[in-house]
């Protein structure tokens, strides 16, 4: 089955990917060392713990180069599995292999890391109630995927443009003139889902007079999200987001906050340990 996802072109990707590594000539190295006929077996396997994500489209770039290879998926995305982890097998032609290599493991290294780190978080808040969202603080152009990691890994996804809600922030409300003037304009425009960013209690009740379906509690300690969530009192959901930590997202959860976002999740994943061990086949 193609592995498909809304607004992502998977063809385009692939094209473009190996396009940026094989430029106009192509791979020189293994056109120079490898015969043309060499056939090759090999092995991805984690070197991390980790939750998986990436697979099918790793398979994507050996396919695209050699649509011959067999592959054979030992586990699936979403899967957490230990260290030592064989992932994916595959046979084909060798220098289509090496050639799709990198790109194949740079793609399950990124995402897989998100993922990883996303099920951190999920653990973390496990038992409060809370939800845990991602932001868009993607890598251009790879918002689709990133954020399909982010729910291999567990979370929700939260605003996937700026085409899907209002979220009306701090810059919003400065040129507005205040936060109920800022949600009432968005109202008017018949937007039906109005995220607005609230930094003071004293804001929550002109925000939710104005039209506001959700509130965002940026940067707010624990002590006065609690009261937030009281002021709200269930009307609309309400997210903690700002400077959230693996060390501090259970203190914010058990506010009774119904979301928590992170940007950490896409901004600071660290790569996942993967890698590629081809053999004589």
């Amino acid at each position: 089955m193609t592995f498909q996802l809304d607004r992502f072109n998977l063809d385009a990707f692939l094209r473009s990917t190996l396009d940026e590594d094989l430029g106009d000539v192509g791979d020189i190295t293994s056109a120079a060392i490898i015969p043309e006929d060499a056939v090759f077996t090999g092995v991805m396997d984690s070197r991390d713990a980790i939750t998986v994500a990436g697979l099918p489209i790793a398979e994507a770039f050996f396919r695209a180069l050699d649509p011959e290879v067999r592959l054979e998926r030992l586990v699936e995305d979403g899967d957490q599995v230990p260290a030592g982890t064989e992932l994916l097998r595959l046979h084909g032609r060798a220098r289509a292999m090496l050639t799709a290599e990198r790109s194949a493991l740079n793609t399950v290294q990124h995402l897989s890391g998100i993922a990883t780190l996303t099920g951190l978080y999920v653990d973390a808040i496990t038992g409060t109630g809370a939800t845990l969202l991602d932001t868009r603080k993607t890598l251009p152009g790879l918002r689709v995927l990133e954020k399909y990691a982010t729910r291999m890994g567990g979370a929700k996804n939260h605003r996937m443009g700026l085409w899907d809600a209002a979220m009306i922030k701090d810059n919003h409300v400065a040129v507005a003139g205040s936060v109920g003037e800022a949600a009432r304009r968005a109202a008017a425009a018949g937007i039906a889902t109005i995220i607005v960013e609230v930094d003071r209690l004293d804001q929550i009740a002109p925000a939710l007079d104005a039209g506001a379906t959700h509130l965002l509690l940026d940067n707010m300690d624990p002590a006065t999200l609690r009261q937030a969530v009281e002021q709200v009192a269930g009307r609309v959901p309400t997210e903690a987001s700002g400077g959230v930590r693996l060390d501090t997202i259970r203190a914010i959860a058990e506010s009774g906050v119904t979301y928590v976002s992170v940007g950490r999740l896409t901004q600071s994943a660290p790569a996942a340990d993967i890698g590629l061990d081809f053999s004589a086949g």
